[in-house]
Parts: structure tokens; C-alpha cells; sequence
């Protein structure tokens, strides 16, 4: 069964860069989780498995595959040419939000061809079942005085926006020259934030997305791949 299909390039909402658009159909994913199995298994069957781990090693707990990692770092290196052009000559901070964000501020701060600083944040969004509550802690303060500077905040997906939009809050007050946010996927009711430019690798449908340094209670970040997290996990999997 054909693995789940990358539509055109989304329509650019207002105030945001397009970020490529992954493809459902009806709401349902193309691919039954037994199939997603089948095909993540047959990649290694009759050989030996490589040193790092992918999605065929954890096939039982993914209900899909959303990217692989050829498709991860070509649309980072698009990101990272993008953003290069809009920052030329200027001081740009690259604000990491720890920990889902980590690998990919480290892999777009080392494609971009421009001088860059890396700063890094560490907030606590409150959940109910697996979705943002909108209350935020933080746990890990910036070690970086941006003031006059120019502030990108990288992270690796825009659930709700209401974490995003505490941190944008947050910098703000500390007097920078601008705030952007890049975030390498979007869910589908994340909200807009007003005046702010928002640069998007992935819009993706609902579901936990794990992987490509995502975890849920700290497992699958060294994934390679960003795939959605099958229910039965996160329903079974005990504090």
C-alpha cells in the first residue's frame, strides 16, 4: 500500500511562510498501521539492521511515517537558503526551545550560510491528553542579551501556537530588533501569530508526532524520521 503522498505546497497564509503540505484523504491517514508495519519491516528484512535507530525498529507504536529523513533535511536546507536571504548583514539569534527543538535548531544552524549565535529556552506546556493547555512555565531562561538584535525562535512544531505565542510575549519585553518563528511542522489549528513571520517546513495533519528529536515521555527523539504516535501508546504507557 502507497505510503502517505506529499500534496502541492500549501497556499501561504497571511503573515506566514508556505510550509509543504502532507496528504490525507477524508480525514484518514492512506496507510492502515499494519501496512505502515509491513512496509518499515521489509526495509530491513534478510539484512542486519544499521546503527541508528528509524521507524522500523519501533513500527509497532507508529500509527504513520509523516517524513523521512531525506525529505527532513532537503526542506531544512530550503528553510535555511530562505531565511539566509531575508538576514543577510543582520545579527540573528537563534533561540532553541528545549528539548523537541533541539536537533532541528542544530541541523538549520548549520545549514545557514550567515553568521548566527544559538540561545536556548526551556519551557513547560501543561497538557490535557496530549494537547497543549495554553499554561506555561519556564524552566530554562535565555543566557543571551538580544536587545537590538534580531531573534528567530526555532521550533519543532506549532501545536495549538499558545506556547509560541508566551515566548514571543516573553522576548519581546527584552527590547530585540525583530522575532520570527521557525518551526519545522505545523498542526492544523495552530493559531497565527499577529505581525510576526512565521516560517513553516511541514503542515501536517493532527496526531502526536514523534521523532527527529520529538519524544513523548522521553522516547523516540533519536528517531530519524517524524511519524504520528499510534493512540494505543499513549494510552497504555503509565507516568
Amino acid at each position: 500500500m502507497p505510503g502517505l503522498v506529499a500534496l502541492p505546497r500549501a497556499g501561504r497564509p497571511v503573515g506566514t511562510m508556505p510550509g509543504s503540505a502532507i496528504g490525507v484523504r477524508d480525514g484518514a491517514w492512506h496507510d492502515s498501521r499494519c501496512a505502515v508495519r509491513r512496509r518499515l519491516q521489509s526495509s530491513t528484512s534478510g539484512g542486519k539492521r544499521g546503527t541508528s535507530v528509524d521507524a522500523s525498529h519501533v513500527a509497532d507504536d507508529l500509527e504513520a511515517v509523516l517524513l523521512d529523513e531525506d525529505q527532513i533535511r532537503a526542506r531544512i536546507a530550503e528553510l535555511a537558503a530562505e531565511i539566509g536571504r531575508d538576514y543577510t548583514g543582520r545579527d540573528l539569534v537563534l533561540i532553541g526551545v528545549l528539548g523537541g527543538a533541539a536537533t532541528f535548531t542544530v541541523d538549520l544552524g548549520r545549514a545557514l550560510d550567515t553568521p548566527i549565535e544559538v540561545g536556548w529556552m526551556a519551557v513547560r506546556s501543561y497538557t490535557t491528553g496530549v494537547r497543549s493547555s495554553g499554561s506555561v512555565r519556564l524552566l530554562k531562561d535565555l543566557d543571551l542579551d538580544i536587545a537590538g538584535r534580531d531573534v528567530l525562535i526555532v521550533d519543532a512544531v506549532i501545536d495549538t501556537g499558545l506556547t509560541l505565542s508566551w515566548l514571543i510575549a516573553n522576548l519581546r519585553q527584552r527590547g530585540p530588533a525583530s522575532i520570527a518563528v521557525c518551526a519545522l511542522l505545523r498542526k492544523p489549528e495552530a493559531k497565527q501569530f499577529e505581525g510576526t513571520t512565521t516560517y513553516v517546513g511541514f503542515d501536517v495533519p493532527g496526531g502526536l508526532v514523534v521523532g527527529y528529536g520529538l519524544d513523548y515521555r522521553g522516547r523516540y527523539r533519536n528517531l530519524r524520521c517524524a511519524a504520528v504516535l499510534a493512540p494505543h501508546v499513549y494510552r497504555t504507557i503509565k507516568a
